[in-house]
């Protein structure tokens, strides 16, 4: 049974020829493009991760201005810094 099978297989694609060959291109083209994109998205993982722990653990990095205003959540309820928080974080830091 197994070997009328494969009998029956390998006669569909020496009658189909260019079908199985664009069939095989196919499935290489789409191997290789996921490989690609996880292999990609690895290494800018990676290259980001090292330029975070290029600046250190010791870094604070404060701005001034207006905290975007989205659709709720952390962002809509922070409040901006004044001058007496910012000589707080002075002296806990110094």
């Amino acid at each position: 049974m197994l070997w009328e099978a494969i009998k029956l297989a390998l006669r569909s694609i020496r009658r189909n020829v260019l079908r199985s060959f664009l069939t095989v291109l196919g499935i290489i083209i789409g191997v290789a493009a996921v490989i690609t994109m996880v292999t990609l998205g690895r290494g800018s993982t990676i290259k980001v991760q090292e330029d975070i722990a290029k600046l250190g653990t010791n870094l604070l990095v404060l701005r001034p201005g207006q905290t975007p205003r989205g659709f709720g959540g952390i962002q809509q309820a922070a409040k901006a810094l004044d001058i007496k928080d910012a000589e707080a974080v002075r002296a806990q830091i110094s």
